[in-house]
C-alpha cells in the first residue's frame, strides 16, 4: 500500500477479550439454530462502530482526529453491557442480525451525537438513519431458511455476555482480503485524555 493510498476507515469502541468470547459463544449457538444464508462476522472482527467512514485520504485522519479529541475531552469512561438480539430492519426484511449495548447507553448516544456534528464539520456526511448501538453476529443474505427467526431471538432476549469500561475511542483501518477484513488500530483516543499513536507492531 502506497502512502498516499485511500484508507477504509472506521471509528469504534473495542470489545474486552472476555466479553467477546462470550458474544462468540452466542454466536455459535445461533449458527446452531438459524439456516438461512447469512455472512457471519469473525469474532475478533465484532466492534461497537460510532462512524464508518469508508475510502479516504490519508491526510484526513488529522482532521478526524482533532474532531474525535475534542468530543471525549471531558468524556468519562462508559459502563457499558452486551445483551439481548435483534435484526435490523425487522422480522419481515432481516438483513443485520445483532446482539444489543445496555448501561451507559443515553451518554454514548450523546458522544455519537457530537461526533457527527464536528465531523459533518469538516466535510463527512451525517448518518441519515439513527445511531442504534449493536454488534453485528451476521448479514442475512437471503430470507430463505427463516421462518423460524423470530422464535431463535426469542429465546435470546436473555442473553447476557457481561459488563465491561468503554476508556477510549479508537480510528481503524479496514483492509478488504478475501479471507474477510483485517483491522489495524491506526489511533487511540482516551476519553478525557489526548490521542494515543498505535505504532505497527515491530515498530
Amino acid at each position: 500500500m502506497t502512502d498516499d493510498a485511500p484508507l477504509r476507515t472506521f471509528l469504534a469502541i473495542e470489545i474486552p477479550e472476555e466479553v467477546r468470547k462470550g458474544v462468540a459463544l452466542f454466536q455459535e449457538r445461533l449458527k446452531s439454530r438459524i439456516y438461512g444464508d447469512i455472512r457471519w462476522v469473525r469474532p475478533e472482527a465484532i466492534h461497537l462502530t460510532l462512524k464508518f467512514f469508508g475510502d479516504i485520504p490519508p491526510g484526513d485522519v488529522t482532521g478526524i482526529a482533532n474532531v474525535v479529541e475534542r468530543a471525549v475531552a471531558g468524556v468519562e469512561p462508559l459502563a457499558l453491557a452486551i445483551g439481548g438480539t435483534g435484526v435490523f430492519p425487522d422480522l419481515r426484511r432481516p438483513r443485520v442480525l445483532w446482539v444489543g449495548i445496555l448501561g451507559d447507553v443515553a451518554r454514548l448516544l450523546l458522544l455519537q451525537a457530537e461526533l457527527e456534528q464536528g465531523l459533518e464539520r469538516i466535510g463527512f456526511p451525517r448518518e441519515e438513519r439513527p445511531f442504534r448501538p449493536h454488534l453485528t453476529l451476521g448479514r442475512i443474505r437471503s430470507p430463505r431458511g427463516m421462518a423460524d427467526l423470530g422464535k431463535v431471538l426469542e429465546k435470546g432476549k436473555g442473553f447476557d455476555a457481561g459488563r465491561f469500561v468503554a476508556a477510549e475511542l479508537a480510528l481503524f483501518r479496514s483492509e478488504l482480503t478475501p479471507h474477510g477484513a483485517i483491522y489495524t488500530k491506526l489511533k487511540g483516543f482516551p476519553f478525557g485524555g489526548e490521542a494515543k499513536e498505535v505504532k505497527p507492531k515491530g515498530a
